[in-house]
């Protein structure tokens, strides 16, 4: 007979979500899980498979929690730059926030530390920043369709414009004590809007 979990899978990945995202994947061992979590080694390893694929279902979740909310803000009825123009304060203000500052994002975080060397990771990542400039891409266009934002404007070039700048603000954000720096370069960059 198969016993049954004694705990919350669900609960479990979204504390692990929140150990990797604050220490990383290198700097998390199976042990920190095991502690951190509450379950036992051999728990893990039945739930979720190794320390590797944890990681990896962590990501997926933190993407699929992000994504709609992005959808929500990008997609909504009505002026479509005024979006664009929030998403990025929204961004920029999250990355220099005391809290989150010195965890920045799980994405950009997982494209530093195993992007290079870590395929499945990666591809993960990939899938989230094309996801976000297909978003900013669609609101920009509409945009443009709306008399909002130029005609001769390239809406791919912008969105990509913009999905670099966000990455890069996260890094910043994470990595400076000066929130100016964050703030005077997120103006600057909206200006590409006008």
């Amino acid at each position: 007979m198969a016993r049954t979990k004694e705990f919350d899978p669900d609960a479990a990945l979204q504390s692990a979500l929140e150990l990797f995202w604050r220490r990383g994947y290198e700097a998390t061992s199976m042990a920190d899980l095991v502690e951190h979590l509450g379950i036992g080694r051999a728990s893990i390893y039945a739930t979720f498979g190794n320390k590797h694929e944890l990681y990896l279902k962590a990501l997926d979740r933190y993407t699929e929690h992000r994504n709609p909310q992005l959808l929500t803000e990008l997609s909504g009825p009505g002026a479509a730059l005024p979006a664009v123009r929030d998403v990025v304060r929204r961004f920029a203000a999250e990355s220099t926030a005391s809290g989150s500052r010195t965890v920045g994002c799980f994405l950009t975080n997982t494209a530093a530390e195993l992007g290079p060397h870590d395929s499945a990771a990666a591809r993960r990542v990939e899938r989230g920043w094309e996801h976000l400039e297909t978003l900013l891409h669609s609101a920009l266009v509409r945009a443009q369709a709306q008399g909002e934002l130029a005609p001769d404007r390239d809406p791919r070039g912008l969105a990509r414009l913009l999905l670099v700048f966000l990455q890069g603000v996260r890094v910043v954000g994470k990595a400076s004590d000066e929130p100016g720096r964050v703030r005077d370069a997120t103006e600057q960059i909206l200006t590409v809007l006008d």
